[in-house]
């Protein structure tokens, strides 16, 4: 059996192809059928009466259908009406509106009626009504006087309009009223005030109404509305009254809601199923309520529910039986509420449930034609036959009615006919037309032959077999042209001929076969299937989050069958592009430039081919420094403390991580910001500790990942109370800068830390340990204080007191400064000087008394410097060092000596003031150290075997010399060093002649003087013998390299490789036969000279004779390796460039080997004998 398979739902691009593969199943117009109505104007149908009339009836069959007309039941005789034609071919009726004719004439039902032989057809009741748009009656309308608080209602009453006209109210200046939750228009087109206020005393409060199909604009006149205030209307009763009435208007009193629309607490409303159910509640009251809407019993439908007019109005759309219920506005405000309960019926015109359907048969065949509708309430069924009601058509005795259901049973071509369904209730109707043709046809296919269809790899396809035969024929697939039946389950046959695969493969491509077949022929058609592979992103878009004015790019790189044509489009937010040059679009990238807030968002890569399309989406985040927080607010003023709250600006989607608070005191230093505080992002109120006698104004600053934003407007401006001081200076000092003064500084307070107006400071001092009293004194705007007349150097307590007009700061600590101090009076004694070596000594010394230091003991000064060398008794500058040795340190090292040399040194003390007298000179000798290197070495006059030795003697000999050390030895060609050689020279020789050196011998000299110590640092020179002649020289290199091992293997291989060609040739040479080597020369006078072969050690060979063709250089032997018997692979004419000797007939060599003499290197290396064989192959290696 094979497998049906029903149109699945589930399946939405199949259910278009199918539903469309459907008509396939129509008759074809070559063969006879009764009519069908293929277009006709709307049920109601409304026109606008200044255009013509077009009254659509189209309908096909064959032969074409004749049309007639009723109007209002009766018979439409178009002739007589010379306003009305029927257009050529077509059912279609015009009416001549422009030309004279009046729309309201032709009014009314119409009904068309396609005819032939076969049966006739009839279209639905056409409701003919001209639009309308009248004007608004003329009434006087008379001022609306409110009070503040009241409630209104601006009645709008428009004419009543075909269709209905669209109301809106505008001013005079032709711009909408602003409507919000307390002003708003209601379903009604009236304009509702749930309380009035002084803004809305206007006069031009105007009701339009649009009339669409006419394009016009209807007016009502304006209405005037005058809102009194309270204040207001209590001046006006005030001066109408005497003073000994009493009067006075009410306060605007707050008032719980009352609903202005619907009125009552119930009501009822039936809509119809499908259409939209708009539930309306407006209520007034102040403050003004909000609207809440529930559904008694249930919920509200979800994905279908909205709202509308502030939540005024409740509108669900596409509504059904089970939206049936009790729906309740609910108006609060903070008085309490008022709610009103809606009862919604939804009833319902006709919907089919099954429509009849063109039945084809073959005579003696059987049918049915079902007509299934529902509603409510439930509809009437009613048949008719060729537009006449079934009961008093003509009979037929294949046909039987049962119901909703015609059954016929062997029907013939008489039984042709067009059926009409008529399904009604008190809300609608509908009708369907269905025709039963009864046809003798053998099979067709209508698909074109070879069709071809592209599907994507795994995806299903579907392949064509559109059809018609009477009696049905029966449809089979193959797969190619000699192929089996398909069957099994990865097929899917359809009923209207299609064969569906499912799951299409790469292997599913080929040539498929449909045959129809039924008891009166066989037809059979091919189609082509390719299946294509799928449209891939291989490289994704990804998520990016960037900062403003940054770059980015997503890229969307494709894979796609190489016989499809891809196109790459960019979505942002599932739009276009915007038109921006910052967007660019690349071959598979997407790059945005300079990128701004309006670029968040998600791109889209979408991928199209003709047969397939892909997606892949990214979202971009654009971050940035969070906007500025706004609104800043002062609330729980204390003298000392503020609470500050503000609200966050965009955090530009960075998290807030910190709110900085800066202030400014606009009383002491305006313009001028600081730092207060800081609080984490979550937070957005801070208490804030104050200081008196400030005038803040704060500020916040918002702080995220990205940086900080601008600072935000700042607050208001607190001024606190003045206080006493709550500090004193701090930094207090007493330093004295005379030997006979006292020099009091301080840190002078802020200006918020003075607290108050008038900030002074209290001085006071006495000398510790000697007075009781306290001086003081008062001063203002300063920061320091001076002290005259007193010792040098003693002790005193300080204090300084902050105070202002208010009173004193607490109490200040007590610190110690000190008068002025003078110069030490004393040098130290006892200075002894200890040598450690040559380079270091340790000076010893004692401290002086204290109290002649008279100031602050900062510590020892060391004075020394060199008197002279020992080694040398001429004097030089002196150059005197300083060493400070911080405390009361009484020793210190002196690094940095020279040896063997004679110092001086003293000591003194320092204080604050400076030095003290120097202790007398104290002299001291260093020992010898080793010399410095001597000053040069040269070395000249080389000759074969001797060279000249001169050096200078040391800069610094450092004590007295003793003698030079000279070490030599030879180094070799490969910079290996020889034997070393001492020489002791005497301290008072400057140059020395070598003798009994090697000629040509590079050799390298260390040099180095020394004392009874040591011997110092080396210098270094290198220098070369002189050669005999230029011959002796060449020859020593010569032999160098022939003693190399390098040289002497490579020589080996030279010798063993021509000592193997040689015994092949001799071996060749000795086979016998003769070789016609004149032939040859007489075809090759100038043979190319072929290179050695690369693969066998032999040479290359002459080109066969045949051919007459020299062989190209680097040609090569057979693969076989064997050589032809003609071929010549012993000839010498390889061996070198330019030989002319000759042969024998038999091939033997005779003359003599000559060549091109090479020029001779410059070096001399090379050899200058003609190239031998040996020399040949010297020059492959």
């Amino acid at each position: 059996m094979l497998k049906k398979k029903s149109i699945s739902a589930g399946k939405a691009s199949l259910v278009l192809f199918l539903c469309q593969m459907i008509s396939a199943l129509d008759v074809p117009l070559d063969l006879s059928q009764p009519p069908t109505i293929t277009q006709q104007s709307p049920k109601d149908y409304i026109v606008d009466p200044r255009e013509n009339i077009v009254i659509q009836c189209e309908a096909k069959g064959k032969p074409p259908p004749s049309f007639s007309w009723t109007r209002n039941g009766t018979h439409f005789d178009i002739d007589k009406d010379a306003q009305v034609t029927m257009k050529p071919n077509s059912g279609t009726l015009v009416i001549n509106i422009m030309n004279g004719g009046k729309a309201e004439a032709y009014e009314g039902v119409y009904q068309c009626t396609a005819r032939n032989e076969r049966g006739a057809a009839i279209s639905n009741n056409i409701v003919i009504r001209p639009s309308r748009s009248p004007l608004w009656t003329k009434e006087k309308l008379e001022p609306n006087q409110v009070r503040e608080g009241d409630s209104l209602v601006l009645h709008c009453r428009p004419p009543v309009g075909l269709p209905p006209p669209i109301i809106f109210w505008m001013d005079n200046a032709f711009q909408r009223l602003p409507q919000s939750e307390r002003v708003s228009q209601g379903l009604n087109g009236d304009l509702y005030f749930s309380n009035v206020q002084p803004e809305d005393t206007r006069e031009d409060y105007i009701c339009y109404a649009r009339f669409n199909h006419t394009q016009t604009i209807q007016q009502k006149q304006p209405i005037s509305v005058k809102v009194f205030s309270v204040d207001s209307l209590n001046d006006t009763i005030a001066a109408n009254l005497s003073d000994t009435d009493i009067y006075g208007a009410k306060p605007v009193t707050e008032r719980q809601p009352v609903l202005l629309t619907p009125t009552g607490s119930t009501s009822t409303k039936v809509e119809l199923r499908g259409n939209v159910l708009l539930l309306e509640c407006i209520a007034a009251g102040l403050p003004t309520p909000v609207i809440r809407w529930i559904k008694e019993g249930g919920e509200l439908p979800a994905n279908r529910t909205f709202f509308e007019n502030f939540k005024k109005t409740l509108k669900i759309i596409d509504v059904s039986e089970a939206d049936s219920g009790n729906y309740k506005c609910i108006a609060r405000n903070i008085l309490g509420s008022a709610h009103h309960v809606i009862s919604v019926t939804v009833k319902a015109a006709p919907y089919w449930i099954t429509a009849p359907r063109n039945l084809v048969l073959s005579p003696g065949e059987d049918g049915t034609l079902i007509c299934r509708a529902n509603g409510n309430p439930k509809p009437n069924i009613s048949w008719l036959a060729n537009g006449v009601p079934i009961a008093i058509a003509p009979e037929d005795p294949s046909r039987k009615v049962d119901g909703d259901t015609i059954i016929f049973s062997h029907v013939q071509e008489r039984s042709s006919a067009v059926y009409q369904c008529n399904a009604s209730n008190e809300y609608g109707y509908l009708l369907a037309n269905a025709f039963v043709n009864v046809l003798a046809e053998p099979p067709r296919i209508l698909t074109p032959a070879n069709k071809l269809y592209q599907v994507i790899a795994d995806s299903p396809a579907l392949l064509d077999c559109a059809y018609f035969g009477s009696p049905k024929p029966e449809i089979e697939w193959f797969k190619g042209v000699k192929g089996s039946i398909l069957r099994g389950n990865e097929y899917v046959f359809h009923d209207n001929g299609t064969l569906e695969i499912p799951v299409a493969q790469k292997d599913s491509t080929g040539t498929y076969t449909c045959v129809a077949r039924n008891e009166l022929g066989k037809i059979q058609n091919e189609v082509q299937l390719e299946v294509k592979d799928p449209t891939m992103i291989i490289k994704q878009p990804e998520y990016k989050v960037i900062q403003r004015y940054g770059q980015v790019s997503f890229e969307c790189i494709i894979k796609h069958d190489s016989t499809l044509l891809p196109t790459v489009i960019w979505l942002k937010d599932n739009n276009e592009l915007p038109d921006d040059e910052r967007f660019l679009v690349g071959k598979d990238n997407l790059t945005i430039m300079n990128v701004t807030d309006k670029d968040d968002g998600t791109y889209t890569c979408i991928v199209n081919t003709t047969l397939d399309s892909v997606s892949a989406s990214a979202v971009l985040t654009v971050v940035a420094r969070p906007n500025p927080p706004f609104d800043l607010e002062l609330t729980g003023q204390l003298e000392r403390s503020v609470e500050l709250s503000w609200i966050p600006g965009d955090e530009n989607n960075s998290p807030i991580t910190n709110f900085v608070i800066e202030y400014e005191d606009g009383l002491h230093e305006p313009g001028v910001w600081h730092y207060q505080t800081e609080v984490p992002g979550t937070q957005t109120t801070v208490q804030l500790k104050l200081s008196p006698y400030v005038n803040y104004s704060f500020r916040v600053i918002a702080v995220n990942e990205i940086g900080r934003s601008q600072p935000s407007e700042s607050s208001e401006q607190y001024l606190t109370k003045s206080a006493n001081p709550d500090e004193n200076p701090s930094n207090v000092q007493g330093i004295g800068s005379e030997p006979d003064n006292l020099v009091i500084t301080w840190e002078s307070l802020k200006g918020f830390q003075s607290n108050g107006p008038g900030l002074q400071y209290k001085v006071s001092w006495r000398q510790k340990d000697v007075d009781d009293e306290w001086t003081s004194v008062i001063v203002a705007n300063v920061s320091k204080y001076i002290v005259s007349g007193t010792p040098t150097f003693v002790p005193y307590e300080i204090k300084v007191q902050a105070l202002n007009d208010l009173g004193y700061a607490p109490e200040p600590s007590e610190v110690i400064g000190h008068s002025g101090e003078d110069l030490p009076m004393v040098a130290p004694g006892n200075v002894q000087v200890h040598v450690i070596n040559s380079t270091l000594a340790k000076v010893h010394w004692d401290p002086v008394p204290l109290k002649s230091v008279r100031g602050h003991l900062q510590g020892y000064k060391v004075y020394y410097w060199k008197v002279q060398s020992l080694s040398r008794r001429s004097r030089r500058h002196v150059e005197k060092k300083i060493l400070t040795f911080r405390g009361n340190k009484t020793f210190g090292m002196l690094p940095g000596l020279e040896p063997y040399s004679s110092y001086k040194l003293n000591v003194r003390v320092v204080n604050g003031k400076g030095e003290g007298p120097a202790s007398p000179d104290k002299v001291f000798k260093t020992p010898e150290g080793v010399p410095s290197s001597p000053s040069f070495l040269k070395i000249t006059n080389p000759t074969l075997d001797s060279l000249t030795l001169e050096w200078g003697s040391p800069t610094h000999p450092n004590g007295v010399l003793t003698s030079y050390i000279l070490k030599f030895q030879p180094i070799n060609n490969t910079h290996e060093l020889g034997p070393l050689v001492e020489i002791r020279i005497p301290a008072n020789e400057s140059s020395l002649i070598l003798k009994n050196l090697n000629y040509s011998t590079r050799y390298k000299f260390y040099f180095n003087a020394q004392t009874s110590v040591g011997s110092g640092s080396q210098i270094t020179e290198e220098a070369v013998t002189i050669m005999d002649e230029g011959k002796m020289a060449m020859a020593s290199r010569q032999v160098d390299i022939a003693t190399q091992g390098w040289f002497i293997g490579l020589m080996c291989a030279v010798a063993l490789l021509i000592l193997i060609l040689l015994i092949v040739c001799f071996i060749r040479r000795n086979k016998g036969g003769k070789y016609p080597v004149k032939e040859k020369e007489d075809a090759h006078a100038d043979p190319e000279i072929q290179p050695m072969k690369e693969d066998d050690g032999t040479f290359g060979e002459y080109s066969d004779a045949e051919d007459h063709k020299p062989l190209k250089k680097g040609s090569r032997t057979p693969s076989d390796r064997t050589v032809k018997k003609e071929d010549s692979d012993d000839s010498l004419v390889d061996y070198g460039e330019g030989v002319n000797g000759q042969f024998n007939e038999d091939g033997s060599f005779i003359g003599q080997y000559s060549g091109k003499k090479e020029k001779e290197p410059a070096e001399g290396n090379e050899s200058s004998e003609a190239p031998s064989p040996v020399n040949a192959m010297n020059s492959f290696v």
